[in-house]
């Protein structure tokens, strides 16, 4: 698997994209996830490039972490998963950013237990879909409000997760939705897409793609 590869061909995608919607490709930071991905794999990405790594899994993350911690520049570290508060403590230790703030209970907790100010973005279950986690689209500005009052915590955008379809573009009313909501808390980021349509959501106004598949192919 030619991993340098896989990653020109993602940027590739992603700037055809972004010229299709009037933006720079600049605009756009792939964020790498490495969920069960092998170090040897993440090193490769690293040599070729990337500079952003996202983490389902604290446990997993902080093995990853360590093991790469001497690495200059040192990557940024997302954790794109669900975050349980009984991990919470570690993840602020680790994690450069957290882009799953699903509740104002979890950020919360957060807030109580960083060291230093974290940035965060809130995760929106725009489908309204029961399996995924988030604020609905209703309750957000609300809770948007009470986690920007909590210390440590630097609010820097929104993400969501799009269900599974078939045509990429039947989620693109997911995609503009995270951004009106995006625009109206006047905040920075978007961090939607992902290796199945990560195109549609640069179109949208992604800031951030968390690509996986595309770059390290499928999972084991």
């Amino acid at each position: 698997m030619d991993i340098e590869r896989n990653l020109r061909e993602v940027e590739r995608r992603i700037a055809q994209a972004a010229m299709r919607a009037g933006r720079a490709p600049d605009e756009i930071t792939i964020v790498a996830v490495t969920k069960e991905v092998e170090p040897w794999a993440i090193e490769a990405a690293l040599n070729a490039g990337i500079r952003h790594i996202g983490e389902n899994r604290v446990q997993e993350a902080r093995e990853k972490i360590e093991r790469f911690s001497n690495l200059e520049p040192r990557p940024t570290w997302h954790m794109v998963g669900h975050l349980q508060t009984n991990k919470v403590k570690t993840a602020v230790e680790i994690f450069d950013i957290i882009q799953s703030i699903d509740s104002v209970k979890l950020a919360e907790a957060v807030s109580r237990h960083t060291q230093s100010t974290l940035p965060v973005l809130l995760q929106v279950n725009v489908s309204g879909e029961g399996t995924k986690s988030g604020f609905s689209v209703a309750e957000l500005p609300q809770a948007a409000e009470e986690i920007a009052h909590l210390p440590k915590l630097e609010v820097k955008g929104l993400m969501t997760i799009a269900p599974l379809v078939k045509d990429p573009d039947e989620v693109r009313p997911i995609f503009q939705r995270l951004r009106q909501l995006r625009d109206a808390l006047g905040l920075e980021h978007l961090s939607m897409g992902m290796t199945d349509d990560f195109e549609v959501a640069v179109e949208e106004g992604a800031t951030m793609v968390r690509i996986g598949r595309a770059i390290f192919g499928e999972r084991r």
